[in-house]
């Protein structure tokens, strides 16, 4: 288990077993990510809380997945490939690959067309 505590930023909290390569986490203030595991290319900005509800196991956060200023993704659920999550956006159920979610609590609000973060092992490069 993997648990990170930044000197001179300890408002950022990561408890997570498996994270892939090319994490970016912008702004780490206030930031509390607790996932089963997070894929490659993610972005995560500040004010951010991924973890546990009453559920055993906390969120699968796919590849290239960003997860806006604000937004609480919790429970035992699943976050596809390139899914956006809005600002201060309360995530409680599976979101698909390229899904674009936002609001309290978050439904659909578009697709992700032009700003995936990750496009397949098998390429070797981002496009």
């Amino acid at each position: 288990m993997l648990k990170i505590l930044f000197p001179g930023m300890e408002t950022l909290y990561i408890n997570t077993p498996k994270i892939g390569p090319r994490l970016f986490i912008q702004h780490g203030f206030a930031t509390n990510i607790s996932a089963k595991q997070i894929g490659s290319d993610c972005w995560i900005n500040q004010q951010v809380t991924i973890g546990y509800t009453f559920a055993p196991d906390p969120p699968i956060i796919g590849n290239g997945v960003r997860v806006s200023a604000g937004a609480k993704v919790v429970g035992n659920i699943t976050i596809g490939d390139n899914a956006i999550i809005a600002a201060n956006a309360a995530v409680v159920k599976d979101v698909r690959e390229n899904e674009v979610v936002g609001g309290v609590p978050a439904k659909t609000i578009g697709e992700n067309v032009e700003h995936k973060l990750y496009f397949g092992e098998n390429e070797g490069i981002r496009k």
